[in-house]
């Protein structure tokens, strides 16, 4: 029941920027950390950032300095700002969320997925 739908992937020229939206829907409640995860051809799924309840966030070091991640408790929504793109961000961008009764018992819900090319 519970959906978690990305939006604002696309193609864009390298230095340029894109921002990834997901939007959580259904019988969602307490949700705790949220992130987005990449996935490029021949690659196995890597965390791009995270950031929890209380707005602390975490960065991969690829993409340090040149991503934001944000949320909106109240719209159970997460965003990923991404400046200065590079060809090597190309990938498949999921977002999750972690949910359920207690930090101790969370299940996490994953997005479908949202194509993001950086090609000239």
């Amino acid at each position: 029941q519970v959906q978690l739908v990305e939006s604002g992937g696309g193609l864009v020229q390298p230095g340029g920027s894109l921002k990834l939206s997901c939007a959580a829907s259904g019988n969602i409640f307490n949700i705790y950390a949220m992130g987005w995860y990449r996935q490029a051809p021949g690659k196995e799924r890597e965390l791009v950032a995270t950031i929890s309840s209380g707005g602390n966030t975490n960065y991969a070091d690829a993409v340090k300095g040149r991503f934001t991640i944000s949320r909106d408790n109240a719209k159970k929504s997460v965003y990923l700002q991404m400046n200065g793109l590079k060809p090597e961000d190309t990938a498949v961008y999921y977002c999750k969320c972690n949910s359920g009764r207690s930090l101790y018992s969370y299940t996490p819900y994953w997005g479908q997925g949202t194509q993001v090319t950086v090609s000239s």
